[in-house]
């Protein structure tokens, strides 16, 4: 399900301060993976938590709308090798 639209885009409280009041120094921290991008976060660098440690994300105009928690995966894909058959000499 969608979520209502009068409620607006979901962001959290404490991204929206930070954006507004330009405390950010280096990078932004989020945690909040559900938190949409929206137009002030264009530009910046933001550090998206994936359970496991922080990756670095540049927003450009491209991500808007999205959710940030859709360009950090949370799981490590590992390619399966097939096992060919041995040749006898």
């Amino acid at each position: 399900m969608s979520r209502v639209t009068w409620k607006g885009p979901f962001q959290d409280i404490k991204l929206v301060k930070q954006i507004k009041q330009n405390k950010v120094k280096n990078y932004i921290k989020i945690w909040k993976r559900g938190s949409v991008i929206t137009q002030s976060f264009i530009g910046k660098v933001v550090l998206i938590y994936n359970g496991k440690l922080f990756k670095k994300f540049y927003i450009t105009r491209l991500h808007l709308g999205y959710k940030f928690g859709e360009f950090c995966f949370t799981r490590k894909y590992s390619v399966k090798e097939k096992k060919g058959k041995k040749k006898n000499n």
